[in-house]
């Protein structure tokens, strides 16, 4: 009689099994996933931070600048806000040139002139400096999503709003700083032209009456959900 034999099965997954596997195992990537998507949603929100940041700094930084370079030629006001743009002459290479920082819509802009060594040059400038809209040569948009825009004055220890008229007293007219050496002179008018540039120009030396340039100058401006607050000194160039 011959003996029996045994034959084991071979053993193996179910098909449930390794579909429960394959499920455990998607849940676990899909979690890894997400992990790691935070993590980089979380270091480019930092790394956009720090650039805002460094951004912001560098336009404090041109706007304390602006303000300690202010120069005073007793031809146009030295600085002046009128609740939108605030205005000032600035001692530049080659000259003096307006500056203007104006908030309009959302956007912060700084626009700038090229340099005057001109009197009735610089008058001019002036007027049409107060007809900007936002689009000319020289704007630069410093910031986006700006709203509240307040500037105050400090006169004698005392902060006022901007617009307010302070004290008026004795300027005497000062040069215009002038061109760099290498720079061509400009042709010297002649008849009506020179008797007109006389006339809208005082002449060096002459006393005028302005009101009394600021101490300093505070900034109160809304960027986003932040209130930016800054106290600058006013330069003390010029007459």
């Amino acid at each position: 009689m011959k003996p029996t034999t045994h034959r084991s099965a071979a053993s193996g997954f179910t098909l449930i099994e390794v579909l429960v596997a394959l499920l455990i195992m998607a849940i676990l990537a899909s979690l890894a996933w997400q992990g790691l998507d935070g993590i980089l949603r979380a270091r480019e929100g930092s790394r956009d931070s720090i650039d805002a940041t460094v951004r912001l700094a560098t336009v404090m930084t041109q706007w304390e600048q602006d303000l300690q370079g202010v120069y005073d030629t007793g031809l146009v006001p030295a600085i002046s806000f009128d609740g939108q743009t605030l205005r000032l002459t600035r001692r530049t290479e080659g000259g003096v040139m307006l500056v203007a920082w104006a908030v309009r819509g959302s956007l912060w802009q700084r626009w700038t002139s090229t340099p005057f060594t001109r009197g009735g040059e610089l008058q001019e400038a002036w007027l049409r400096s107060q007809q900007l809209v936002g689009n000319e040569a020289g704007q630069l948009t410093v910031a986006e999503g700006a709203t509240q825009w307040q500037v105050y004055f400090n006169r004698g220890g005392q902060w006022t709003n901007a617009q307010s008229t302070g004290d008026l007293v004795q300027s005497i007219v000062a040069p215009l700083p002038a061109a760099p050496v290498a720079s061509a002179p400009a042709a010297p008018a002649s008849g009506a032209s020179a008797a007109a540039a006389g006339a809208s120009a005082p002449q060096t030396g002459t006393v005028t009456l302005r009101e009394a340039l600021p101490e300093a100058v505070r900034m109160q401006l809304t960027l986003g959900s932040r209130v930016l607050t800054r106290d600058i000194a006013l330069g003390t160039g010029g007459a």
